[in-house]
């Protein structure tokens, strides 16, 4: 069925206005056939286990401490200098893009963690630095700019202390009133930094009083960024090179679906191996003098085809705007695919998919694809007006098919009649508490579903949600 509207006056639900096209005129395509996986890691299970590496770290620096342990300035730094190397291989691991992590976990978590655990990263090594020197200064009773400069003097500190800088840039540029005045390229080029940072400051991690003398720990060590950088180069260098060799991608046309939004057609070869599932992402690198340096993720907006792959774009920057004028032809290197917004998580027979504005992407994929079960299947589509609405007969086409539920809602979020709301949504799907909901849209609209969600009586668990921002 097609939903209906309780006000289009006011525009606060719109209903289906036109008929919906014949059921020749939806695109046809061959799904991959879909590839079960059972969920061999939890968000409780990864939080443990880097719990347990803390633990150790910080056993470590007491175990060395001197007899009886005290919390002084030298154990605060030792603790806190050991703890910002441990965080540093944890961060590694969380954009290494480990298809373990990126289908269990989720990107978007993943990549929110990696951000949290940079900034308690930055304010240890700040705590290390602060703490060692001062620490220094009082066991030989000295001023502390004297102490400073003698600190400075130790080998391998004066590149520690370029390290610590790098590390501060890279957390100013990070934090969020600054994010808001970069490009996402300007931005991207100074996180990279991050990594010089790394490099510069490994000498000195192993030349501590913690690992210095103790062969073990510092093979142990070793292996650990070995281990963390190898999975980075894997999976996001190696990889991507080997999709581009083996599949052979190119756009075949690129297609306007709406004010400054365009479907990307994309053709290869031997795309069933790449195993991509609706509701998943790529990052998109596209091969041209303008778009080359930068990697844009992007949802599939259909489902996978024997041949065919399509992502739909919309111009939010520079970098995107360009993507409209990509001519047919243009080699594309592609990295994954991911995320965990797939049928994979699904666990009840009704489904609630929503979306929001250019978030209606991976939502039109499983809205076509998702098995059915016996039951329920409702798509509400949030947009501003009605003629911002993307793929419009594409999705009346799908309902009609499927027997789906589809209800467009509009209007502005300040009107009460059109706010995302807990009785509006359950006015819409009165039984939305025992289906499975898959989110996807901007951070505000997601914010706002996703509290007026739980108050509706969802369960946590059984809302499937990935938010992507830099």
């Amino acid at each position: 069925m097609i939903g209906a509207s309780t006000d289009t006056g006011t525009g606060a639900y719109m209903a289906v206005a036109e008929a919906a096209p014949p059921r020749a005129s939806l695109p046809r395509s061959r799904p991959l056939a879909p590839t079960t996986t059972p969920h061999l890691l939890t968000t409780r299970i990864v939080l443990a286990v880097f719990g347990l590496g803390a633990a150790a770290v910080i056993g470590l620096a007491v175990a060395h401490a001197p007899q009886p342990v005290i919390l002084n300035l030298p154990l605060t730094a030792h603790i806190a200098g050991l703890l910002a190397g441990y965080a540093v291989t944890a961060m590694i691991l969380m954009i290494a893009r480990t298809p373990l992590l990126e289908h269990n976990i989720g990107a978007d978590r993943m990549s929110r963690w990696h951000g949290i655990l940079g900034r308690w990263t930055i304010a240890l090594i700040v705590v290390h630095a602060v703490a060692a020197t001062l620490g220094w200064a009082e066991a030989r009773n000295l001023p502390i700019t004297l102490a400073t400069g003698q600190v400075l003097q130790m080998p391998g500190l004066p590149a520690a202390a370029v390290s610590t800088a790098l590390f501060l840039i890279v957390g100013i540029a990070s934090a969020r009133s600054a994010r808001r005045r970069l490009r996402y390229e300007t931005w991207h080029a100074i996180h990279l930094l991050t990594y010089v940072a790394i490099a510069l400051a490994f000498a000195h991690e192993l030349a501590g009083p913690d690992l210095a003398g103790h062969p073990e720990i510092q093979i142990a060590w070793s292996i650990a960024y070995t281990l963390s950088f190898a999975l980075l180069i894997r999976y996001r260098v190696l990889a991507p090179l080997l999709h581009a060799a083996r599949h052979r991608l190119r756009v075949t046309a690129v297609v306007p679906e709406g004010e400054g939004v365009v479907s990307i057609f994309i053709s290869g070869v031997a795309l069933r191996d790449l195993d991509a599932q609706p509701g998943q992402f790529f990052r998109w690198r596209f091969v041209t003098p303008r778009t080359w340096l930068t990697a844009h993720p992007f949802s599939l907006s259909a489902p996978p085809a024997d041949g065919s792959l399509r992502l739909t774009v919309k111009a939010v920057g520079d970098g995107t705007r360009a993507l409209r004028f990509l001519r047919p032809g243009t080699f594309v290197v592609a990295e994954g695919p991911y995320g965990a917004m797939t049928e994979r998580r699904r666990t009840r027979r009704g489904v609630l998919l929503i979306a929001g504005g250019v978030g209606i992407t991976p939502m039109r994929a499983l809205f076509e694809s998702l098995s059915h079960r016996g039951g329920p299947l409702t798509l509400i589509y949030r947009a501003p007006t009605i003629e911002d609405i993307l793929f419009r007969r594409e999705l009346e086409a799908i309902a009609r098919q499927r027997g789906a539920a589809l209800i467009y809602w509009t209007g502005r979020s300040a009107d009460p009649r059109s706010a995302v709301t807990p009785a509006n949504l359950l006015a819409q799907v009165p039984d939305l508490a025992g289906r499975d909901v898959y989110l996807c849209a901007g951070p505000a609209l997601t914010a706002a579903t996703t509290s007026a969600l739980r108050a509706a009586g969802l369960p946590r668990r059984h809302l499937h949600c990935e938010e992507f921002s830099f």
